[in-house]
Parts: structure tokens; C-alpha cells; sequence
């Protein structure tokens, strides 16, 4: 495990880079996930995307199909794809935990859909 310093408290992230304790986010949170990632700056469309997401898993406790998100922020359909490339680094810029048995499979270079794994 790795902590990273977000202000003045320190966020745990596990191996591959997800929040330890989902209640550890913020908006300065997100925008240091992003930095690490190679997506900073964090701008409007990507933080509401993000916000979406977030109040949807804690809504249903699951991942939203991907362009439900794009519908429900009146959003081009691929606005995630366009947004973040891969949708599992935007679930991991939200805070939330790592899928077990999900993955996403890039379909076009650019395009990803969700299916069961491992």
C-alpha cells in the first residue's frame, strides 16, 4: 500500500492505485489521482462525470453502464471514452473501490465495454 499527502491528511491507495477508504475523497483528492495518472488538470465535464459516478455506486452499489452516464449529464454518447479513455481510470479518479470479476475491453482503440473477467 502507498499514502499519498492531500492537503494536510494522508489517503492510502492500494497497489494498483484505488482508494483504500472511499471516504477519504474529495475534489483535491480526485485532482491529485488525476496528477498521478497523467490526466491532470481535472476540468468541469471530467469532475461532473466523476461526481455521476460516484453518487450512482453509492446510489445502486455498482458501476453505471457507460453511456447512461453520458445520458444522464446531457453529454455526447462516448463523452466518457472522450473524456477518460478508459473508464476504469475515471472509477478510480471517483474514489471508488476496485471491480472484482470486471474489466473493460477496448473494442475500437478508442471505445471500451464492460464484461465480466478473471
Amino acid at each position: 500500500m502507498e499514502t499519498i499527502q492531500v492537503g494536510n491528511k494522508n489517503v492510502e491507495l492500494d497497489d494498483q492505485g484505488f482508494l483504500v477508504n472511499s471516504e477519504d475523497w474529495d475534489v483535491d483528492v480526485a485532482r491529485k489521482l488525476a496528477e498521478r495518472e497523467g490526466v491532470a488538470p481535472l476540468d468541469d465535464d471530467k469532475l461532473e462525470i466523476i461526481r455521476f459516478m460516484r453518487e450512482y455506486y453509492q446510489k445502486f452499489n455498482f458501476f453505471p453502464i457507460l453511456n447512461y452516464v453520458c445520458k444522464n449529464l446531457d453529454k455526447p454518447r462516448e463523452c466518457l471514452n472522450e473524456e477518460f479513455v478508459n473508464p476504469m481510470l475515471a472509477w478510480k479518479l471517483a474514489g471508488l473501490p476496485q471491480l472484482d470479476g470486471i474489466e473493460f475491453a477496448n473494442v475500437r482503440g478508442d471505445h471500451y465495454i464492460m464484461q465480466e473477467c478473471c
